[in-house]
């Protein structure tokens, strides 16, 4: 198949070579690999297909997503509880809010690349 490179989007992660250079393929599903749970990115099924992991790999980040917002938002009512102090509370709320930017910021990538190998399979 001849080489020909997509137009990526800001959101690209730089983990992962231009859609169409050599070898790119190998590089997204390296990335993709990370965002999974070990187990998951042994799979056979998942290691043939780029595609497949791109899609569990969309599934694991927008749960990590719900995971972090609901610890965002229960962490007011919820830590008091466990002893925090103010100032320990006030940190981890900071720390949920930019994880939760962080993952949104992941998920978006996750979207391009699973993209970008949709329509190279086709």
């Amino acid at each position: 198949m001849p080489l020909t490179t997509t137009r990526i989007s800001t959101d690209w992660p730089c983990q992962v070579k231009t859609p169409g250079s050599y070898d790119w393929e190998r590089s997204a599903a390296k990335w993709l690999r990370e965002l999974v749970p070990a187990r998951y990115a042994s799979y056979p099924a998942l290691i043939r297909h780029p595609v497949l992991l791109a899609r569990h790999a969309q599934i694991q980040v927008h749960n990590e997503i719900r995971v972090a917002r609901t610890a965002l938002q229960t962490a007011r009512a919820d830590l008091p509880a466990l002893g925090m102090p103010e100032s320990v509370i006030e940190h981890t709320i900071k720390l949920y809010a930019a994880e939760v930017m962080q993952l949104q910021h992941i998920a978006r990538s996750v979207r391009a690349v699973s993209q970008a190998l949709i329509d190279h399979g086709r």
